[in-house]
């Protein structure tokens, strides 16, 4: 049984994995630790939590055998390098920095430490994006050469945490969205990106916060020249949950192009020569990042090199774009 530490819960994504670690067989809370007031309390009220005085080294010195990381965007970095330098594999909502600095330490301590990192990439496991994979990788559409997609959220001012307008704490709204389209992206095409050709951030609905910026753009190119456009914005009401553009994605083949999104379960195919859409409804599943999780902690899959890499790219992405804005 795994004795996972919950250590901060300043983003709701966390309770979605506290409740699929309560549900599990094979992982079980060893505690929980919170140093804000408010998100402490809420946690408690909204899922029963129970929290621990004890401090996050004292954990960090017992005989837990992983850390889930729900802190401020900001702080998450710095924990997980503790958690790392102690011994601990890490669970984390995303992103789980905001600075190539703190990747590169987070990476040479999870290789170093033999350590693995999971991140709650909810959209890899959606049984559309299984599905799509499946018909990317049987050529039936033959090579990739163009992606799209979008991930345009709500700016959502009254429910959205006060630190993300803190200055140091959201680190982006490139690293904040589109790591989960990067990833995806990554994982249906088999392809790394290779170069961004352009980024861009800017204020624009974040209207009690100038400095925000919300909006963000990205062209970019995959390694066999494939293009790669894509919104990932604060930009859309507050019904974006039942929105078909809510985590949109198109790819374009040689020989037709395949869509779907978050919240149908589906995929439609246009196929060169075939005059209707072809709609796929997939089987659901229930296999998912707390699962693939636990699997690699028994046999070493790639959860953790894809995390890094993943990683990696939106935040390169993410320099470029503030570099720009900058200018």
């Amino acid at each position: 049984m795994i004795k996972v530490l919950f250590n901060g819960f300043r983003h709701g994504h966390i309770n979605g994995l506290y409740k699929k670690v309560l549900a599990s067989n094979d992982a079980e809370i060893a505690g929980c630790i919170e140093e804000n007031t408010a998100a402490r309390e809420k946690a408690a009220v909204t899922l029963g939590a129970s929290f621990s005085e004890k401090s996050y080294d004292e954990w960090l010195a017992s005989d837990i055998d992983a850390v889930a990381i729900g802190n401020a965007y900001g702080d998450r970095g710095q924990a997980i390098i503790k958690a790392l330098k102690a011994g601990k594999h890490v669970i984390a909502d995303k992103p789980i920095c905001t600075s190539l600095e703190e990747l590169s330490e987070i990476a040479e301590l999870s290789q170093k430490n033999n350590l693995k990192i999971a991140c709650m990439l909810d959209l890899r496991y959606l049984p559309q994006t299984k599905k799509a994979k499946e018909i990317l990788d049987s050529k039936r559409l033959g090579e990739i050469r163009n992606v799209s997609f979008n991930g345009q959220h709500c700016i959502d001012y009254a429910n959205r945490p006060s630190w993300y307008f803190e200055e140091g704490m959201h680190g982006g709204t490139i690293n904040d969205l589109s790591i989960h389209g990067v990833d995806l992206v990554r994982m249906l095409t088999g392809l790394e990106f290779a170069h961004v050709d352009a980024a861009r951030v800017w204020n624009s609905y974040a209207y009690k916060n100038n400095d925000f910026k919300d909006c963000a753009l990205i062209m970019a190119r995959l390694e066999n020249g494939a293009g790669v456009l894509a919104d990932i914005s604060y930009s859309v009401p507050s019904q974006v949950f039942s929105m078909p553009t809510y985590w949109e994605f198109r790819i374009w083949c040689e020989r037709g192009m395949l869509c779907f999104n978050y919240i149908e379960n589906k995929v439609t195919v246009f196929e060169e020569g075939v005059s209707d859409p072809i709609v796929i409804v997939p089987e659901e599943s229930t296999y998912d990042y707390l699962d693939e999780f636990l699997l690699e902690l028994k046999d070493g899959r790639k959860m953790t090199e894809n995390i890094l890499k993943s990683t990696q790219t939106v935040l390169r992405m993410q320099q470029i774009a503030d570099r720009e804005e900058k200018a």
